[in-house]
């Protein structure tokens, strides 16, 4: 079975919960949504909004205090709000990955080993049983490894370790200056071996959220290898089914799986800062033009707000003094204007109890974009 191009952009967007709000508590959405990226603390607030009917960010607050969604180093080793029934298996299914990525160069080079980390964790981790901060654990450190090894132990240590981030206060719960905690999932193996169960679970649920996808897209998702992805996809057997991207790339779904046809209306929406729809693949190409993406990925990796028209980016998007500063890549059309006209109207209700000026330290990657038009949306 072949599917097309649009077909692929409708059924992302549909399991994402971008083609309508849907009526769901912000923990039903994380859980839907997958994983939210979550390196801007309010990125996840934001994503939730275009997503959900009536979104109500306190929730988000309370779910994020009470564990229920935690933030942590997980997919691609950045930060991501994944549902706590989620997070240890999304580790455990990361762990080759983890040990290989933050056990080497900075902790290696402060002269750690792979065997020092092993050692330390646990008492990391007990040390962690309540909130510590940065310094904290940099004294912590000192007092354990010398001046010399701390900064190096701590670069490997904040992500090889299970920790999560504990909520700071804050418009969005986390602050600019962040604390962590031990994972409460109990104990977590640690070291390389390969989780076979964990990784099945891990691309079943990457393809709730994102399917259909390839192998490459999977590997990028988590940041794992092709190999034991294509060894767990063989294991699920019937449990996943097989089309033709519209490039006749093999890609993996599951039965049953939503896929709208390429017809069905997409409503403009205004993205987060690192929405995981515009990062969960190889091919970005589903829905950012390959045309936009050097605007929107920057050289430094931030990924700008975007517009969403029509399934794809068009544009992105900043707060300003009496609005949304909206920017399109292409002359959009007076419905789509409108249509992000009134998302602004509702996205500045949210910010305005929150953080009028989400954002705004990334204001200078303004002057270095260049637009087709440019409004400002009011309140």
């Amino acid at each position: 079975m072949k599917i097309t191009a649009g077909e692929l952009n409708r059924s992302t967007l549909s399991r994402q919960l971008l083609l309508r709000r849907e009526s769901l508590s912000a923990l039903d959405a994380v859980r839907r949504i997958v994983a939210l990226q979550a390196q801007q603390a309010g990125s996840p607030y934001v994503a939730l909004w275009n997503r959900l009917t009536g979104f109500a960010p306190a929730e988000l607050d309370a779910a994020f205090t009470g564990q229920k969604v935690v933030k942590a180093s997980l997919l691609r080793i950045t930060l991501h709000a994944v549902h706590a029934d989620d997070y240890r298996v999304f580790r455990e299914a990361m762990r080759p990955t983890l040990y290989a990525s933050r056990l080497g160069y900075r902790f290696a080079a402060a002269g750690l080993t792979p065997a020092d980390a092993d050692e330390l964790v646990p008492e990391l981790l007990a040390f962690a049983e309540r909130p510590r901060t940065t310094a904290e654990f940099d004294a912590w450190l000192e007092e354990r490894l010398g001046v010399e090894k701390k900064a190096g132990a701590w670069w490997g240590l904040r992500a090889y370790a299970p920790l999560w981030h504990a909520p700071t206060g804050g418009p969005w719960s986390f602050g600019a200056r962040p604390s962590y905690r031990a994972a409460g999932t109990g104990p977590l193996p640690l070291g390389r071996e390969v989780n076979e169960d964990a990784l099945r679970r891990l691309l079943t649920r990457y393809l709730e959220g994102f399917g259909p996808a390839s192998v490459a897209d999977m590997a990028q998702f988590a940041m794992v290898q092709r190999t034991p992805i294509r060894q767990a996809l063989r294991a699920l057997g019937d449990a996943v089914e097989e089309l033709r991207g519209p490039d006749g790339t093999v890609l993996f779904d599951l039965p049953g799986a939503p896929r709208p046809a390429a017809d069905t209306p997409a409503p403009p929406r205004l993205m987060a800062m690192w929405d995981s729809i515009l990062l969960a693949y190889a091919d970005r190409g589903r829905v950012i033009p390959p045309a936009y993406r050097r605007e929107v990925i920057r050289v430094n990796g931030d990924v700008l707000p975007t517009l969403l028209v029509d399934g794809y980016v068009a544009g992105v998007w900043r707060p300003v003094e009496g609005g949304i500063e909206a920017m399109a890549f292409h002359e959009l059309p007076a419905a789509a204007w409108d249509g992000l006209a009134a998302e602004a109207r509702s996205l500045l209700a949210l910010l305005a109890d929150r953080d009028p000026r989400l954002y705004s330290r990334y204001d200078h990657w303004w002057a270095k974009l260049s637009g087709a038009q440019v409004r400002v949306l009011p309140g």
